[in-house]
């Protein structure tokens, strides 16, 4: 009698003490991240700021789990804003590109043991957050394999949303911080959609768990697929990738490159050989970065040696004629493929390499630097890619985001497109079509001498509001601004990744967006008056 007593007694103990610490742990995740904090990261220079990475459940039954990597501002991190970084793909790491190669604060510049401290990262404005999602995305995953033949663009604003609500439990000091998101390339689908999530959360939300949206920034994004594809190969003609007679017979064959409107011209029998000569006329070039080298991958050495990189933007196969064609195989192996190591180093001593997107996938695929981010802790059956090898089905993927975009300017969001001017997949002829497809009325805006004028005074004619934006005395792109909230910026000679190319302006237009103010329309500082 007493054994079983104290059999039950023991038992009982037992019990409190393992809620008692299921409850420590929950508190512990959601108001203390101590947890997550990154120490000793493989390379990692010294830093006077924290930075936190590790694992998010999302989801009714949390069976899936999105990975993050988030720095605080360098200074003052209590009084700057948080902005979500999204890269595009579909398929592809925002920890991989994002982070690891242009805007976070350690870059992976080369096969060697050290990371490069960042002088232009974006967290000297904000306080950054990078999110690798969908499930299937670098280290983030799922415990039912049927997930990845669920994805597409509705899954991943949902599990994103999802992800940010729980975030904030766990970072609850950021919970009411002025709020951005930002991103490049498929995130044209991604930033809105969830911005958009937000926006309807928010009506429907208590106070608590109010996310404070300001607005969103994307660049070289995917914004409407006729544009898109026309802007892409008119781009490749005006800058003598592809010839005369390709260009006409695109246009010829391949009507409006529309899929939703019935008034508009089908494409012809042609239009297939003709896309896919415009790809493959980008072939030995890299195509997000037209005069930049590309990288040989046989001379490289490791476990990446002698592959083939996919590109950062496959798309969804949906009706588009330029998707299938990437779909089917021939975008793989397009970029960065033939530069020899000789080359290669000529190259990175100028300040561009084109090889990194390698460097960063040797660095992720280390037990030490997994171990150190808290990251791969199921022990995925598969390597570590910047762009997932296990996501071969898109759900749903909308023909154009530009009725989000109208939507969000209207509810008073600040909304910045910028454009590389050197990246011929998503170039900046695809982004000024889309935009004047939205009918904005341009913001009435004179020159003269690099001093604003009122419209009507100082010239006689008007040639739109299209004019040079400057960085330390020199021009650093072109913008316009609308009247309805959106700013359209060029960031001249930049490719795809825009702050991979150019550092320095990068950062310049992330911390005028922040602030809201214009871009800067003289090469030296007006006077005030």
């Amino acid at each position: 009698m007493a054994s079983s007593i104290i059999s039950l007694l023991l038992r009982s103990i037992l019990f409190v003490l393992l809620v008692t610490r299921q409850a420590r742990c929950r508190i512990g995740m959601e108001a203390f991240p101590e947890a997550d904090l990154v120490t000793g990261l493989p390379g990692q220079p010294p830093v006077n700021f924290r930075h936190y990475a590790g694992y998010v459940g999302v989801g009714n039954r949390q069976e899936r789990a999105l990975f993050y990597w988030f720095f605080e501002a360098e200074n003052r991190p209590d009084e700057k804003p948080l902005v979500l970084w999204l890269n595009g793909g579909p398929g592809c790491s925002s920890v991989a590109y994002g982070a690891a190669q242009e805007l976070g604060p350690f870059l992976v510049r080369s096969n060697s043991s050290k990371l490069a401290l960042n002088p232009f990262s974006w967290n000297k404005e904000a306080n950054l957050l990078f999110l690798e999602a969908p499930v299937g995305v670098g280290f983030s995953y799922t415990n039912r394999t049927s997930d990845l033949h669920e994805l597409g663009d509705r899954v991943t604003a949902d599990d994103s949303y999802d992800f940010l609500l729980s975030w904030f439990r766990r970072f609850p000091r950021f919970k009411s911080r002025d709020f951005y998101i930002a991103g490049e390339s498929y995130a044209g689908h991604y930033v809105p959609q969830l911005s958009e999530r937000i926006f309807e959360g928010n009506k429907a939300a208590k106070k608590a768990v109010i996310i404070n949206l300001k607005g969103f920034m994307i660049g070289n994004a995917v914004l409407n697929d006729a544009t898109d594809q026309m802007g892409m190969v008119d781009y490749a003609w005006s800058h003598a990738i592809i010839s005369d007679e390709l260009h006409a017979a695109v246009h010829n064959e391949c009507g409006s490159f529309r899929r939703e409107e019935k008034d508009d011209r089908p494409a012809g029998p042609g239009c297939s050989a003709a896309t896919h000569a415009v790809l493959e006329a980008y072939s030995d070039i890299d195509i997000y970065s037209i005069y930049t080298p590309v990288c040989i991958i046989s001379s490289l050495s490791g476990s990446a040696a002698g592959r083939r990189k996919s590109g950062l933007l496959s798309g969804p196969a949906g009706g588009l004629l330029f998707a299938q064609q990437l779909q089917g195989g021939l975008w793989h192996g397009m970029r960065r493929s033939t530069m020899g190591a000789g080359a290669a180093a000529a190259a990175a001593a100028g300040g561009y390499d084109p090889c990194t997107e390698i460097y960063v996938e040797t660095y992720f695929n280390r037990e030490d630097v997994q171990t150190a981010l808290h990251a791969n802790v199921t022990r995925l059956p598969y390597p570590y890619a910047p762009c997932s090898d296990v996501i071969e089905k898109w759900n749903d993927s909308p023909a154009t985001v530009l009725p989000i975009l109208r939507k969000l300017m209207n509810a008073g969001l600040r909304v910045w497109v910028y454009s590389g001017d050197a990246d011929g997949r998503v170039p900046v002829t695809s982004t000024r079509y889309s935009i004047n497809r939205m009918r904005l009325k341009e913001k009435k805006l004179l020159l003269d001498n690099g001093r604003k004028l009122a419209a009507g005074k100082g010239k006689q004619h008007y040639w739109g509001s299209w004019r040079p934006w400057y960085h330390k005395q020199q021009v650093a792109g072109w913008v316009v601004e609308y009247e309805e909230g959106l700013s359209l910026v060029t960031v001249r000679g930049a490719g795809h990744q825009v702050p991979v190319f150019a550092a320095a302006r990068s950062l310049a237009l992330f911390s005028n967006f922040l602030r809201g103010r214009t871009l800067p329309a003289s090469p030296f500082p007006l006077p005030t008056t």
